[in-house]
């Protein structure tokens, strides 16, 4: 049962309000998608329909000339369900509705009857025909931002009950009040049918929708917001979640001084679920982490290669520019890289454009440990993005331009900053760069169910946003 809307529920993540709003993330479930749920969760279903347990059934009868006796028929147990045609449909405007034909059940059980004497035996039954359908009602829990999962309705039919009765000298009496029987049975059947996938959705989905994040802490620093901005739409051909899909700082959320763009989502149907991931998310990303200071890396001499030709003290700046080692002797340099204002990242069907403004200031450390400013330089590139994803995460990675360079502060003097084209041209992309791209390999986490990957990944840019296109895979 876990299994039945494994896919659907990457739409449902959090609280819908009442103003509906752009949305940062689009999650999009196809039909294709819902056949794929509904393969693995006919697997769980069966086992929870093969649980089912059917009361005793007693009667009496009453035979001209024969007189009165009694009959009970007990310990029933199925020994199969078969269920060869099943589906999940999506009802526009409504949600979803799972059906199931042609299912067959087989069982045994015992029998005994009292006529003049005590007889017993056994029975074989089979009912066959057997058709169910259940609509599935998505909701929000506003005290936890959970989804909710019910069956807000289930029928169940049955075409065939066919008993077989064997043992005992007086068997033949059961056969005469088979269709009595019959009757019973498919009564019972019915009742039990509809109140087992009633109890599964409750007692097994609505647990597991609990493992899908509202929200997910990324760092220290940060955290994402899933929730819905407005509720699911259902159409005859996808399920669509729009989710905030923003960063926030976990030691104070403020609103973003940006809004998310419009995101004209293509029509796709070839992979199981699309997520259309907005500039808007990885802007707030560039925003929450400026504002928190963490978009800055502080370089000392320990963190260079001891084979790296270029070291951080005054001695080796002073190759450069002299006036630094006269001015300050044999000292250690620290350079501080940082990112001097929110990143911004635009995202059109050319690709991803990403123009940072990046500073470098340049510290003498003194004999007291105290920090003396010796230049600040601000530092221009072309940013190539590359984004993708693994199995439930996205990933980055990040190449470099040419850098240019410009003085914009200087307490040791008017230079060329040409001169220090070289050392930039090092440190940047051969210390900073990589430990940037190491924590883009990270990732940040997607909102998904537990034990839930993705597969066979797409990737297309569209105007001001990232379309994934991705299969899924539950194990």
């Amino acid at each position: 049962m876990a299994r039945w809307t494994a896919l659907v529920v990457l739409a449902a993540v959090g609280t819908a309000v009442a103003v509906a709003t752009n949305p940062g993330f689009v999650a999009r479930i196809t039909q294709k998608g819902l056949d794929y749920a509904c393969q693995q969760g006919v697997i769980e279903l069966q086992k929870e329909l093969e649980k089912i347990k059917i009361p005793d059934i007693s009667g009496k009868f009453k035979i001209k000339l024969l007189g009165k006796g009694s009959y009970e028929f007990y310990s029933m147990a199925i020994r199969r369900f078969q269920m060869p045609s099943s589906e999940i449909r999506l009802v526009p405007n409504v949600g979803l509705r799972f059906s199931i034909s042609n299912a067959d059940v087989e069982m045994n059980g015992k029998w005994k009857a009292r006529k003049f004497i005590k007889i017993s035996g056994k029975f074989d039954l089979r009912v066959d025909g057997i058709s169910i359908s259940a609509d599935l009602k998505l909701g929000s829990d506003p005290a936890s931002g959970h989804v909710t999962v019910a069956c807000s309705s289930c029928t169940s039919h049955i075409s065939g009950v066919h008993v077989h009765i064997s043992g005992g000298s007086l068997g033949w009496l059961i056969q005469l009040f088979h269709k009595k029987i019959e009757s019973a049975l498919r009564n019972n059947m019915n009742k039990k049918i509809c109140a087992t996938v009633t109890s599964a959705v409750s007692s097994k989905l609505q647990p597991y929708f609990q493992t899908l994040p509202v929200t997910a802490k990324i760092d220290a620093v940060a955290g994402i917001d899933y929730s819905l901005v407005a509720p699911l739409t259902a159409t005859a051909d996808y399920l669509d979640g729009k989710l905030k899909g923003e960063f926030f700082r976990l030691a104070g959320r403020t609103p973003s001084p940006f809004t998310p763009p419009v995101l004209a989502f293509p029509i796709d149907h070839d992979r199981m679920v699309y997520l259309g991931i907005s500039d808007y998310f990885f802007n707030t990303a560039g925003l929450v982490y400026h504002e928190a200071g963490a978009l800055q890396l502080t370089l000392t001499d320990d963190a260079i290669p001891e084979k790296s030709r270029f070291q951080l003290t005054t001695e080796m700046l002073g190759t450069f520019l002299p006036q630094v080692a006269r001015m300050f002797p044999n000292m250690k340099v620290q350079l501080l890289l940082a990112v001097s204002s929110p990143p911004r990242l635009t995202v059109s069907p050319e690709g991803l454009a990403f123009i940072p403004d990046l500073e470098a200031r340049a510290f003498a450390v003194l004999p007291n440990s105290s920090l003396a400013l010796l230049f600040q330089l601000g530092m221009h590139t072309n940013v190539f993005v590359e984004v993708g994803a693994r199995s439930d995460r996205i990933i980055g990675r990040l190449t470099l331009g040419r850098l240019s360079l410009e003085l914009r502060h200087s307490n040791v003097g008017s230079f060329s900053v040409e001169l220090l084209q070289a050392l930039m041209n090092y440190f940047v992309p051969e210390i900073v760069l990589p430990k940037v791209n190491e924590r883009l390999q990270k990732g940040f986490p997607l909102p998904l169910l537990a034990r839930l990957q993705l597969s066979n990944l797409v990737l297309r840019p569209h105007q001001n946003f990232l379309l994934f296109g991705a299969d899924v895979h539950y194990g």
